[in-house]
C-alpha cells in the first residue's frame, strides 16, 4: 500500500467537501465535524461530482441525478443510484489529510 497525501485539513472546511485529483485518482474530501472521509468523487449512477453536491448529517446528494450516499459507508441511501461509492480509510498526520491506497 502507497500513502496518497490529498491536502491540509485547513483546505476542507467542516461540513463541505474538495475535489482533489491526483495521479489516477480523482476523490471527495469530506470534514463533518472535524473528522474526514475521502470517496470517490465521481457518483456511480453518472458524471455527477459529489464534492459539489449538498451535504446534510453524514450523506451527500449527487448533484446530477440527486442520489443520496452515506459519506463515511459509500452506501446508497436514496435512488436513482444503486452502487455505492468507494470509500478510502483516510487519516491524518499534523495537519495533511491522507488516504492509503
Amino acid at each position: 500500500m502507497a500513502r496518497v497525501d490529498l491536502c491540509k485539513t485547513s483546505e476542507v472546511d467542516e461540513g463541505s467537501a474538495i475535489r482533489i485529483e491526483t495521479g489516477d485518482l480523482l476523490v471527495a474530501v469530506f470534514n463533518l465535524n472535524g473528522a474526514f472521509y475521502v470517496t470517490d468523487d465521481t457518483c456511480t449512477h453518472g458524471p455527477g461530482s459529489l464534492s459539489e453536491g449538498p451535504i446534510v448529517g453524514d450523506t451527500v446528494e449527487c448533484d446530477f441525478h440527486n442520489g443520496v450516499f452515506n459519506i463515511k459507508t459509500g452506501e446508497v441511501v436514496e435512488p436513482p443510484c444503486m452502487i455505492p461509492i468507494k470509500t478510502y480509510p483516510t487519516a491524518v498526520d499534523g495537519d495533511t489529510i491522507y488516504i492509503e491506497v
